[in-house]
C-alpha cells in the first residue's frame, strides 16, 4: 500500500484509527469461551463493527504466538478475513522483530510472504543490516521503534547520546538511510506527544504509528496537533479500550459505539487542521 493509498484511506473514512487486535483469550466475552475458533469469530465481530471507522488494523503477534499452532491458525483466519473482506485496511504485524540478516530475512518473508501483512513494527537496536531484509519487499512497510509509551523507555531512549540529541533521534537520523518515507513509519508514543515537535522537525514527510491513546491515556487532540503533517502522516492505534469495552454478547456493538466516538473525535481534528479541506 502506498503512502498515497493510506492518506486517501484517512480522507474517506475522516479517520486515523487503527484497531489493535491484543487479543487476549483471558478476557474473550464468556459467550464465546470454549468455542472454536473463539479468537477468530471474537476479531471477525470486532473487525466487522469497526472497519468503517479505521483505517489500519494491528494484531499484536504474542496474543497469538504465545497459543502455539492454535494461535498462528486463528492469525492467519484473520488476517485471511481482513484481506478478503476489507482490502482497504492497511494491516500491521506488531511484531517488534529485529535480529542479524538472514534470521529478519525468515521474519520478513514469514509475515510478508506467508501471512500478507502490509507492514511489520521492528527494533533497530541491532542496525542496519537486522532491517534491511524486511525493505527489500516492494509496497512493504517497516515500522520502527523510536520513541514508545511505556515506562521503560527512558531508560534507553530519553539517554543524551553526547550530540546534543536524544537516542531516539540518533535512531531516527540513522535509520533515514535505510529507507524512504514510503516504506519506513516510526512508532512514537501518545504519551510522549510533546516530543512530536522534534520528530517532525527531523521527519516531516514520514507516517508514525501512534500507540498509548484511550487505555494508556494519552491526549488525541495534542498527537494530531503536533503530529500532523501533509498528508496526516498518523495512524493512530487503539487496542484495549476498544476492543475490550464490554464483556457481554453485545461486545462488538459496544466497539462499533467506542470506535465511532474515537473517529468522530478525529474528522473534528482533521477538519479544524484543515486536512479534509
Amino acid at each position: 500500500m502506498t503512502i498515497q493509498a493510506i492518506a486517501e484511506q484517512i480522507k474517506q473514512k475522516k479517520s486515523m484509527l487503527c484497531i489493535g487486535l491484543d487479543t487476549d483469550l483471558k478476557k474473550l466475552p464468556p459467550h464465546l469461551a470454549g468455542k472454536k475458533n473463539n479468537i477468530f469469530e471474537f476479531n471477525r465481530q470486532i473487525l466487522d463493527a469497526t472497519h468503517e471507522y479505521a483505517i489500519a488494523c494491528k494484531p499484536n503477534i504474542a496474543f497469538y504466538e504465545c497459543l502455539g499452532v492454535e494461535g498462528w491458525k486463528q492469525l492467519e483466519l484473520t488476517v485471511q478475513y481482513i484481506r478478503d473482506k476489507y482490502p482497504g485496511i492497511f494491516l500491521i504485524a506488531d511484531a517488534k522483530r529485529g535480529d542479524i540478516g538472514n534470521t529478519s530475512k525468515k521474519y520478513a518473508e514469514t509475515f510478508f510472504d506467508h501471512f500478507g501483512f502490509d507492514a511489520v513494527t521492528a527494533s533497530p537496536y541491532m542496525g542496519s543490516d537486522s532491517i534491511v531484509p524486511f525493505l527489500e519487499y516492494p509496497g512493504k512497510w517497516v515500522i520502527l521503534l523510536a520513541l514508545t509509551s511505556n515506562a521503560g523507555a527512558e531508560d534507553f531512549q530519553l539517554l543524551n547520546t553526547g550530540k546534543q540529541e536524544k537516542l531516539f533521534e540518533t535512531v531516527i537520523k540513522r535509520s533515514l538511510a535505510w529507507g524512504y518515507s514510503g516504506n519506513l513509519m516510526y512508532v512514537v508514543g501518545a504519551t510522549k506527544a510533546s516530543m512530536l515537535v522534534k520528530i517532525r522537525e527531523i521527519i516531516p514527510d514520514h507516517f508514525l504509528l501512534i500507540p498509548g491513546i484511550g487505555a494508556q491515556g494519552g491526549d488525541l487532540a495534542e498527537v494530531v496537533q503536533y503530529g500532523l503533517n501533509s498528508n496526516a502522516g498518523l495512524i493512530i492505534n487503539s487496542s484495549r479500550a476498544i476492543i475490550f469495552a464490554d464483556s457481554t454478547e453485545r461486545f462488538a456493538a459496544v466497539a462499533a459505539q467506542k470506535a465511532r466516538e474515537v473517529q468522530l473525535q478525529m474528522a473534528a481534528l482533521l477538519s479544524k487542521s484543515g486536512f479534509q479541506d
